[in-house]
């Protein structure tokens, strides 16, 4: 029998490459956000089974990635962890694993359960980006989690407001912390696609944007604000007729919402609680510090807060972290945490610095500003604000935007199956296969 010979133009598959399940994996990361909410309020489960069930999905998803990334290989394991801010992250990922031998934490298989789930979602995004294009993947998961996002914009409008400090969201399972700071990333998500992507997602980004404000997650309000405002003032791109357009729907919008935000601020100023509170905050960022300065070198350990430290205030409320990103990591993790969080936000800094004066490259500074500004106020139990996958996405992103046809950390796949790859990582344009 004859030799087949077929041609790969990688430039077509980059376009056609199917994308369902890049797209559904970041839906699934957006989406989660619910999980335990639906569970507990949903189908009347309670919420230790909402979490397992959350973590479950997870890994059955990560499952999927590994059956169906059998055989499919555009770049290295190795010529992936060599870029700056995804060897940050797998540094991170093994300290805090390795944090778990001195935690002080409450349940240690409990604690080591909520790791792997967080080590998945990185393991989930490598493997679909080892195995497809960085652009195409990187782009699919990206709108699958704006995709997601919105539908929980709408799942959280159909909820009632809180009958005490009238925001949107569950208190206990799906706060209005988490939709606020959902919509916000999802927004910086959209301005890291194309221009002409960007335009398809007009409507879902008013959608998103009316949730945010409505939110009234104080916090992240100021971090997206300061955000766009950059953005809006370096991004040469934009018309100053669309700058000027913008700048007064925001204002007409916050004008329309001005009652509410009235009654809010009377709310907060006479009846907030600890969790809300300026002065609830620094109660926390007091004890927190105090015990953190305890074991300033590798800190607590991974999930030491929760349960641990005594409740706050007359509420008896329960601190999740330490409502401020860089003291929550001088506190699980001390000096070494301190370095790690610094490593992976100044490596995707610089990384994208890299970038020529583009879009993209501004809309990176901007997820930064914003993480950085919410930070202040804000912090996630076991995870960054930045999300680590999201680091692993944009990271790629940031290298095949910078140098796709030339030297580049991602170089050094071997060929395969006839096809040769590029010092970018690609697969080149018009390679014979052999069949």
């Amino acid at each position: 029998m004859n030799p087949v010979t077929a041609t790969w133009d990688a430039g077509r598959l980059e376009l056609t490459e199917p994308a369902g399940l890049d797209f559904a994996v970041g839906f699934f990361f957006a989406l989660r956000t619910a999980v335990v909410f639906l569970c507990v309020r949903l189908l009347g489960l309670d919420p230790s089974t909402g979490s397992a069930a959350n973590l479950a999905l997870g890994f059955l998803l990560l499952l999927l990635v590994c059956f169906l990334s059998l055989g499919r290989a555009r770049r290295t394991f190795g010529s992936i962890a060599r870029l700056p801010a995804v060897a940050w992250v797998l540094a991170f990922l093994f300290f805090s694993l390795a944090s778990l031998a001195w935690s002080q934490t409450v349940s240690l298989p409990s604690s080591f359960a909520y790791w792997c789930g967080l080590a998945s979602d990185v393991a989930t995004v490598v493997l679909l980006l080892r195995a497809g294009s960085a652009s195409a993947v990187s782009g699919a998961i990206l709108k699958g989690f704006i995709a997601g996002a919105c539908c929980l914009a709408i799942l959280a409008w159909m909820l009632p407001a809180d009958p005490v400090d009238l925001r949107l969201g569950d208190a206990d399972f799906f706060n209005t912390n988490q939709i606020g700071n959902l919509c916000a990333v999802a927004i910086l998500f959209v301005q890291c696609l194309p221009r002409l992507k960007q335009t398809r997602w007009k409507l879902a980004v008013v959608l998103l944007a009316l949730t945010l404000l409505r939110s009234l997650s104080k916090a992240t309000l100021v971090a997206f604000l300061a955000a766009e405002a950059f953005l809006l003032f370096r991004d040469r791109s934009i018309a100053r007729k669309t700058k000027l357009l913008l700048v007064a729907g925001s204002l007409i919008v916050a004008f329309a919402f001005w009652g509410l935000f009235q009654a809010y601020f009377d709310i907060y100023t006479t009846a907030g609680n600890q969790a809300e509170t300026l002065t609830g905050r620094t109660a926390i960022w007091a004890t927190v510090l105090d015990a953190a300065l305890d074991r300033p070198i590798l800190g607590h350990g991974f999930d030491s807060m929760w349960k641990v430290i005594p409740p706050f205030g007359a509420e008896a409320f329960e601190a999740r972290h330490a409502e401020n990103e860089l003291l929550q990591q001088f506190y699980a993790y001390g000096a070494a945490g301190v370095l790690l969080l610094a490593g992976i936000y100044v490596s995707l800094w610089r990384q994208g610095r890299r970038l020529p004066r583009s879009p993209l490259r501004l809309a990176l500074a901007s997820i930064l500003i914003y993480v950085l500004v919410r930070g202040i106020a804000e912090a996630e139990p076991f995870d960054l604000l930045l999300p680590l996958w999201s680091i692993v996405v944009l990271s790629l992103l940031i290298q095949h935007a910078a140098a796709p046809q030339s030297a580049s950390p991602l170089a050094g796949f071997a060929p395969e199956n006839g096809v040769s790859v590029t010092a970018a990582g690609e697969a080149p344009a018009q390679t014979p296969i052999q069949a």
